[in-house]
Parts: C-alpha cells; structure tokens; sequence
C-alpha cells in the first residue's frame, strides 16, 4: 500500500479527505486511540445514536457514540469492525476512538494492540456516512510517501490530505447569495419532494422560499443544508439593522418528563393557562424561559441539570436541560446526549441570512446583503451561552377544543438573538455582499 494505491481505493469508495494522525504509543486496543480536547470531533466523523454511560467517578463519566466502521485490508477489502466506537470524556473533555478491533476479522491487531512507534492512523468518510481506516508502520513505503508531504492543513490531532480538488464551499455559497440579494422580491415557495416548484402561503415560508432557491428539498435529517453548511433565515425590520433580531437555532421535542411520560394534551392541562384573548375552550403554555429564572406565568424553571457554568463542563453524562415546578417535578427536558450530535453535526458551518416580507399583492420574501457565517462549534458553547441567558427556551403550546375534541399544537423552539451568534463559534463573521 502506498499513498497513490490508498487515494484510489478511498476515491473509488466515494471519500473526498483523509485525516492522518501519528499515533503514540498509547493510542492503542487497550488504551483508545487520543483524536482530541474537544467534541469539536463529532463535526467530522459521522455518528449515530449517542448514549450517556454514568459512574461514580466524575472521571469515568462519558458518552459513547457508535460509528460505522471498516478497517481496509492490503488487497483493498473493507472488514467491518462492529463495536468501534467514539468515546466522549466531559470531564477533561476529549475524545478517544475505541472497540477498533472487537469482534472483526481481518483487524490490523498486529499493529493497534501494540505500543509501537511511527504507526499512522489513516481515515476517510463516505458519502454513505461510513468511516474507513487504515494503519501503517513507520517504514513502510505508504509511512514515506505521507512523510514528504508539506503545508498540510491541519484539524486538531489530524492532518489532512485532499483526495480530490476541495470544492470552495465558502466562496460558492456567497456567490449563490449575492445572485439570490440581487432577485429582489421572490414569490413565496418551496420545492417538492420530486424537485418541482411548489407555492407556499404559510407564515414560515421564509425559509422554505430561500431553500427553493438553492435547490434545497425540505426534509427533517439532521445535516447541513448546502455545501455543508446550515442555512437559517431571520426576519429583520431593517437590512443595516440585524444585530438585535430573534433567530430560531433548532426545534427538538423533549425527551423525558411529564411532557413525554403523560403526553402533550396533560402537559398543557397541568402547566397551561387560559387563552389571554379570550377564546374559548382554548388553553395555552408559552412565553419565554431563562436558565435559572421562574417563569411568571407557567411557574416553572428551567436548568441546566448536570452542567457547572462556572467551569463550563458537564459534570453528569444523564444532564439535562429541564423545566422544573416549584417541587423540582420535571415538567419536559431535553436529554444532553439527544442535543449533543444534533447541535454539533448541523451547527457546524452556518449562515444566518436577514430577510424581510410583503404580503401584497401575494405574499413574497426578500433577502438582505449582510450574512452571519459561523464555522467551528462545540455543544459546550451552546450550554454555556444557555447559562448565561443568551440562549432560552421560546415555545408555543395550545390545546383547543379542551372540553370537546381536544387538539394540540406543538412548537418547541431554543432562540438566541443575532447578536449573540459569535459566542456559538469558534470563528464567526459578518460579510456584507455589496463589497
């Protein structure tokens, strides 16, 4: 195997980067593999369900986060190893990479349940959301060719070799919007499933309208939008003026409490409160929610259950974010385990983009030259710009027809104003398209 023959086969099997990380003697089967300080990791590598795993030991605490992964053998095969998983530490935080060799054949064991030096740990990405590995000792003539490589950009742990020319996403992505600014007034609309153009009279056609116009099916999967970045328009007053406005960051359902264990129509029963206008039979729960801070109206709490904001660390895997009543019952909560891959892999790269409506004579949406980019986030951010405020839960429940044939609608929403986007990322900008 040498670098040319793994380029090939990894471009064959639809990778687009290879991330090489020079192993030390301890990234090992019995010691995991070391791939970083952050959980920053899980922008990169694809996971699927991740799971809290608690102990005593504050030290032992983690999450574990399975990946789909193969090991790629000299003749070219790819060998499932099944139990690999990427384990997530808060405490320190970092990330390792475990169960590599568990229950695979054909693993390289020779090489990863050794402390060797010089081994390099080569990994790629499908399209398919699989991760494929391959080792090597130092001498080897793959170990050389790797070795004269120079100006490598570099991610954490890892350097990264491009298998094929690296699309400008950046580039191409404020190209699109400075043809989309200079449209004007766009009818209202949304693509179908079949990519046909379809009208859209709903209140939140916004969004919709401007993902027609990139060529954006809707869909619920948690990735990003475009070129690998999150597309989220904001309605603005003024297109000079966007540092003040409310922008909706994700929408996710409660994963325990009250709200999930007796349903949303008793939830709304228990927490709610008479419609304010007056309309009949009608119940509603809303306003927003603060960390730290009851609500006058619904008299709950919400906390940061399991996080140290003075340290910024989650000190318990099974935290959560929670609303609670005056005798700490758990109203709704949010799971960190549930928010943590869906924050990290959608809010990786994102452009929030102003925006502004008529309604005459049809309705019709309008996209401004100033474009917030954020690239680089950590779940961490999130919980601490939570603790502080920035971040707070805005939702919209109603039951009506309470008395009669009760029907709920649910809107769970975590906001942030626009001006506080910086403090989610790790480099962020504001880029006018008029220069």
């Amino acid at each position: 195997m040498n670098l040319e023959n793994l380029k090939r086969l990894l471009s064959k099997n639809n990778c687009k980067s290879i991330y090489v990380k020079a192993l030390a003697p301890n990234d090992n089967s019995k010691n995991q593999v070391y791939l970083g300080g952050s959980f920053d990791l899980l922008n990169i590598f694809p996971t699927s369900e991740i799971k809290a795993e608690a102990a005593g030991d504050w030290k032992r605490q983690r999450f574990k986060a399975d990946t789909q992964f193969y090991w790629i053998t000299d003749e070219g095969n790819l060998t499932l190893a099944p139990d690999s998983q990427f384990i997530l530490y808060p405490k320190y935080p970092e990330v390792r990479f475990s169960g590599f060799l568990k229950n695979c054949t054909n693993a390289p064991s020779s090489l990863m349940a050794t402390r060797l030096p010089g081994r390099l740990l080569f990994l790629a990405i499908t399209d398919e959301r699989k991760v494929l590995g391959y080792v090597t000792s130092s001498e080897t003539e793959l170990a050389n060719d790797f070795k004269k490589l120079e100006n490598l950009e570099t991610n954490g742990v890892f350097k990264i070799i491009e298998i094929e020319s690296k699309i400008d996403s950046k580039n191409k992505l404020l190209s699109e919007f400075r043809r989309i600014t200079e449209l004007g007034w766009i009818d209202s609309k949304r693509l179908g499933a079949n990519g046909q153009i379809l009208p859209c009279l709903a209140p939140n056609c916004g969004g919709y309208t401007l993902e027609a116009e990139l060529g954006i099916t809707p869909n619920g999967y948690s990735e990003p939008d475009y070129l690998g970045w999150e597309v989220k328009q904001f309605n603005v007053r003024n297109f000079d003026k966007f540092k003040s406005e409310i922008i909706t960051l994700m929408t996710p359902e409660p994963t325990h409490g009250y709200y999930v264990s007796e349903g949303v129509e008793a939830f709304v029963r228990k927490y709610g409160y008479a419609d304010k206008l007056g309309r009949a039979d009608r119940l509603n729960f809303g306003g927003i929610h603060k960390a730290g801070i009851t609500h006058h109206e619904t008299n709950l709490k919400l906390e940061l259950v399991g996080f140290d904001s003075s340290i910024s660390k989650i000190k318990d895997v099974n935290g959560r974010i929670a609303l609670l009543d005056a005798n700490d019952n758990e109203a709704a909560s949010w799971s960190f385990a549930s928010l943590l891959k869906h924050w990290n892999r959608k809010h990786n790269q994102a452009c929030y983009v102003p925006s502004q409506n008529t309604k005459e004579p049809v309705l019709k949406y309008r996209y401004g030259h100033n474009l917030i980019l954020g690239s680089g986030t950590d779940f961490i951010l999130f919980l601490k710009q939570m603790s502080l405020g920035n971040i707070y839960y805005d939702l919209g429940i109603k039951l009506e027809n309470a008395s009669t044939k009760p029907q709920t609608k649910r809107r769970s929403q975590f906001r942030i104003k626009s001006g506080s986007l910086a403090d989610l990322y790790y480099s962020s900008e504001i880029v006018d398209l008029k220069m």
